[in-house]
């Protein structure tokens, strides 16, 4: 403290140390301690995991079918109607029977005249055959007899045959079902004519039930998909838009060659397609499993960031501190990343709010489950 006169007055003036006077600005101006950024963590599992490849495969029917008639007419009824299913030998139209069963009535007329000729011509043969043998009748005219009762009976045989054919004709007025399927839209409706096999169908009957998915896997995998297929049966399944469970199936089919335009391989799996889900000419996702990793580690793919040098988690230490670490990702399988290095079952890494944490800060944990 340092006295001073001025003139008259005398002035107080007081030195404060330095040191204290910058510590006390320090303290007014420092900034406040970062609180723990708030995230959601999720611990890192080892699990059995498929080892899948995928492709856009094309529904197709096993079967399928165009309806037409067998016989010329007039289209008399349609039993079903558009977008029926149908079982196998249902009825599905009938052509006007009416021409087709007067031809069956003049063939059996023809049978029972040629039946009656037969008749005479066997009682003539039965007739003069003791009279043969006693000579009272030339042998020639004996041979008549005989070749009349021959001409007979291929008679007979000629008019069955016609009136079998004209009962298939008569049956063919009724057109039934060959399989089991979906029909599309009828195409000729009742009250028009149509003509035996005409290039116009009536319906088209789609066999849905099973049903194949054809797709197309690059042709450096056939090995893989052919040892896959020697040690069990290969499980594939199909992704549909706006169906949150895919579809099961097996691979029913493995082409015999590569296609050297495309570098391809073509696969068809069958579904069971119980549930009616796949529909010929539709587009579908699809997975083929060629085999199993048994441990391996697994997070949820949305708690994998991208950095400038590759893929990375944030890792939360035993004093709830974040750590930056890379990763290598060998594939992602229905949002579950599986990790080949730079993790350990049983880390927790962060799940939500990673825009908020950097490498080395303090978080507040909140856990989910795996």
């Amino acid at each position: 403290m340092i006295f001073a006169v001025a003139g008259s007055r005398r002035v107080l003036v007081v030195a404060i140390p330095l040191g204290f006077a910058l510590a006390a600005c320090s303290r007014e101006h420092a900034a406040p301690p970062v609180p723990p950024a708030p995230v959601t963590v999720v611990k890192a599992i080892a699990r059995d995991m498929p080892e899948l490849v995928t492709a856009i495969g094309t529904v197709e029917a096993i079967n399928s079918v165009a309806v037409k008639s067998l016989v010329d007419g007039q289209l008399e009824r349609s039993f079903v109607k558009d977008g029926d299913t149908v079982a196998p030998n249902q009825p599905l139209f009938r052509i006007d029977p009416r021409p087709s069963e007067a031809a069956l009535h003049q063939a059996e007329a023809s049978l029972a005249k040629d039946q009656a000729a037969l008749s005479q011509a066997h009682s003539q043969v039965q007739r003069y055959a003791p009279v043969a043998e006693k000579h009272y009748i030339s042998a020639d005219q004996m041979e008549q007899y005989r070749t009349n009762l021959n001409a007979a009976a291929a008679s007979v045989k000629v008019s069955q045959a016609n009136v079998a054919s004209a009962k298939l004709t008569l049956a063919y007025t009724d057109i039934r079902a060959p399989l089991a399927g979906k029909i599309g839209r009828i195409l000729v409706q009742p009250g028009n004519l149509v003509k035996a096999n005409d290039t116009n169908a009536l319906v088209v009957i789609n066999q849905i039930k099973p049903i194949y998915v054809t797709f197309a896997l690059p042709g450096p995998l056939l090995g893989q998909v052919l040892a896959a297929q020697r040690s069990a049966p290969l499980s594939v399944s199909a992704s549909i838009t706006g169906i949150a469970a895919a579809v099961e199936g097996n691979v029913a089919f493995i082409d015999n060659a590569v296609d050297s335009a495309t570098g391809t391989i073509k696969l068809r799996g069958e579904f069971a397609n119980k549930e009616d889900l796949l529909w010929p000419g539709q587009l579908v996702g699809v997975s083929l499993v060629l085999g199993h990793d048994a441990n391996a580690i697994v997070v949820p793919d949305r708690a994998v960031q991208n950095g400038p040098d590759g893929k990375y988690v944030f890792v939360v230490d035993a004093k709830q501190h974040a750590e930056q670490r890379n990763i290598d990702v060998v594939r992602v399988v229905d949002g579950a990343a599986v990790v080949a290095k730079g993790l350990a079952a049983g880390e927790f890494v962060v799940l939500d709010g990673q825009s908020r944490v950097e490498n080395g800060a303090l978080l507040k944990v909140t856990e989910t489950p795996p």
